[in-house]
This record gives structure tokens, sequence and C-alpha cells, in this order.
């Protein structure tokens, strides 16, 4: 059994962020696999999918980024889904736009709602999958103002 948890912020106003890719990819996931993710259980919208002849989680928290480690780890101790089985979408400022790395485990790398889920698995063990959403251009750019916002044209 697999969990793969897109990160992202619930709410209109957050809805096409740079900080959302992760839940724009499970919709995107979801779609091709004709699921909808439209259930609430765990502070999170799920579908339930069979990617790869495998059960599959598809997840998209709704606690808010910093705090999305609730939602993931009350999916692993009911399922028991060990970490390596949790697949977590991200979005990644030292990526360029559109650029992916995938890595099996790691440090969160400033990136809150990794740390969050970090936190609540007391593990760094699960898979990543980090998709670029490039830095802002000006080094004096708030952080958080940039990845609140929108993407651009190009």
């Amino acid at each position: 059994m697999y969990l793969i948890v897109g990160l992202g912020n619930p709410g209109k106003q957050y809805e096409m962020t740079r900080h959302n890719i992760g839940f724009h990819t499970i919709d995107y996931m979801a779609d091709k696999n004709n699921v909808k993710v439209n259930k609430l259980k765990f502070k999170a919208l799920y579908g339930e999918a069979v990617i790869g002849g495998e059960k599959t989680w598809l997840v998209k928290p709704q606690t808010f980024m910093n705090l999305s480690g609730e939602s993931v780890i009350e999916f692993a101790k009911f399922y028991k889904i060990p970490p390596e089985n949790i697949i977590v979408i991200n979005d990644d400022i030292s990526l360029e736009a559109g650029r992916i790395r995938v890595r099996a485990k790691g440090s969160a790398g400033g990136h809150n709602g990794l740390k969050s889920i970090i936190y609540q698995l007391q593990s760094d063990g699960f898979p990543r999958i980090k998709i670029g959403v490039g830095a802002p251009r000006n080094d004096e750019y708030d952080l958080a103002d940039f990845v609140l916002g929108l993407f651009t044209r190009d």
C-alpha cells in the first residue's frame, strides 16, 4: 500500500500558487487514474486508486503546508504504511521552474511541509518528488511572498 501526498495550502486564495504544485500533481494523477480526490479523512482530501497494481491513497492535506505531517501521520498509523511507502510531492525553489528531482530520503531542505512530515513520522526515510518553481530574481524578495505568489507566464 502506498500514500502519495501532494503538499499545498487549502483555499481559493492559494489555489494557483507555486506552493500548491503538490496539490496540482495529485489532481493530475487522479485525473489520469479516473479517481476523485473528494473524500475527507485524517485532515485531508483523498482518493483511492490502484496504480501499478498497488493500492494507493492520493492525498491533499488540508492542514496548511506547515502542519502537513499531522495528516500524513494519521494515514500512516491507521493503514500501517511505512515511511518508504509514503511519497511526498512538494515545491522546490532551488530548482528551475518545471525541473523535477526525485530523492529516496533526505532532509527537509528548509521546506516547512517536509519538516512537519519528518517530525511527525520521526523519519526522513520517505521518497519525495521535488518540483521546481524557481526562485525570486531579487535576493531581497520575501521568500514566503514568492512561493505564495502565482506562476508567471514564463
